[in-house]
């Protein structure tokens, strides 16, 4: 049942809704295997061919799969419901990530399994992001409340993508790499059934969606475009970033470790940032303040572009990380509001894969420049590409369609 609060929700009254803690544990415990998975699957191809080639041909192709297919196993959670849709696609995931686990456990495994296998499990990845943040926007009615919840949500992923390397630094002093793969398949298939079988979830019931295309579903995704090119263009600068960093420390003979220290600045500031918005009652629209959220990170990596030295990179990192959450729990608020009934966990889906896509570009692209040109131009390049995906966004708001069903809510300013 939709929960309503007051008109301050605070971030505890998200949790005090019905079954929500429990079901927000559930969805963390699974998607932390998604801080893990990359690492896991490339430290244990590294183990078995001896070839970081492979490794990273064999990762690119498990994230491919699993970025680009999202939306069609979001559609899939939407037509059948996360009851009926999630536990098959879960079980089949587990199943071929210990699969890969066991084939890699030992040297000398054949490429062409490892890839097989990846392809395979890439292609039934459970969306449980999409999905949780769906269900967020089932159970809670108050549009304030669900900010909160986007906000925590967030903030929680971030968490997650931190810890999740360490964890498999953790089993590393234990065990092989394969056994971190085998440990990530254990926990997104835990997490997804403990989630699918909460009371609320259970609840939530696909919705009988006409075949056709119809008019309003176009102007659904008209409304969608905006989250979707922002969250991309904010996926871009972060894959830059993380390479660009690792460059910018290898430069000034710095070690590893200093990388992961400027990195996890950037999702302490993305933690920060995204509590601070969560918290805030704003009073102007979700479409008005994207384009400033994503004109922020691009002002902050141009001042990275000027950084003399690791500490003041490290600031301006901070400081694009800031305005990360922000821009992404925005994004996610505006496709929530943009979807018609039976197509929440597509719309989420896909400012899910915006985003990544956009990381994998942003990564290949400043793997070619940054022998090219300096490191500060590269950093200029990264923030110029926020800029310029926050004034297209800006420019595109006034002539874009009211989310269905809400003709004059999205525009408005939202006055508590």
């Amino acid at each position: 049942m939709p929960a309503k609060t007051s008109r301050r929700p605070s971030y505890a009254a998200v949790l005090r809704i019905p079954h929500a803690r429990r079901t927000f544990t559930a969805a963390l415990v699974g998607r932390l295997s998604y801080g893990m998975v990359s690492l896991a699957i490339l430290l244990t191809v590294t183990r078995a061919t001896g070839s970081y080639a492979v490794a990273g041909t064999v990762l690119a192709l498990f994230g491919a799969m699993s970025v680009f297919l999202s939306p069609a196993r979001a559609a899939l959670i939407d037509r059948h419901g996360p009851r009926r849709a999630l536990i098959p696609m879960a079980s089949l995931y587990a199943a071929l990530l210990a699969g890969f686990a066991a084939a890699a456990w030992r040297p000398g495994a054949p490429a062409v399994v490892l890839g097989a296998l990846a392809v395979a499990a890439g292609a039934c990845t459970p969306p449980l992001g999409p999905t949780m943040r769906a269900v967020w926007g089932e159970v809670v009615e108050d549009r304030l409340l669900l900010q909160r919840a986007y906000s925590l949500d967030g903030v929680a992923e971030e968490i997650l993508f931190v810890s999740g390397p360490l964890l498999v630094g953790g089993v590393l002093k234990f065990a092989s790499p394969a056994a971190a793969v085998a440990l990530s398949a254990a926990l997104v298939w835990t997490g997804t059934l403990a989630f699918v079988l909460s009371p609320v979830v259970a609840g939530v019931r696909p919705a009988e969606v006409k075949p056709r295309r119809s008019r309003g579903r176009l102007r659904g995704g008209r409304a969608l475009a905006q989250p979707v090119v922002v969250a991309a263009g904010v996926g871009l600068a972060l894959g830059a970033v993380d390479l660009l960093v690792i460059a910018f420390a290898e430069q000034r003979h710095h070690g590893d470790d200093v990388v992961a220290w400027v990195l996890a600045a950037l999702s302490a500031g993305s933690a920060l940032g995204g509590l601070l918005n969560g918290a805030v009652d704003w009073r102007t629209s979700a479409r008005r303040r994207l384009p400033l959220m994503a004109g922020g990170v691009g002002l902050a990596l141009l001042a990275a572009a000027l950084a003399p030295g690791l500490g003041t990179l490290t600031v301006a990192v901070a400081c694009a990380g800031f305005f990360v959450a922000p821009a992404l729990t925005t994004s996610y608020l505006i496709a929530d509001e943009s979807a018609l009934p039976g197509f929440r966990t597509q719309a989420g889906a896909w400012v899910n894969t915006a985003v990544n896509a956009g990381s994998s570009a942003g990564a290949a692209g400043v793997g070619l420049l940054v022998g090219q040109l300096s490191l500060g131009w590269c950093f200029a390049g990264a923030g110029a590409a926020a800029l310029v995906v926050a004034l297209v966004s800006a420019g595109g708001v006034g002539r874009l369609p009211a989310p269905p069903g809400t003709p004059a809510q999205a525009e408005a300013p939202s006055r508590v």
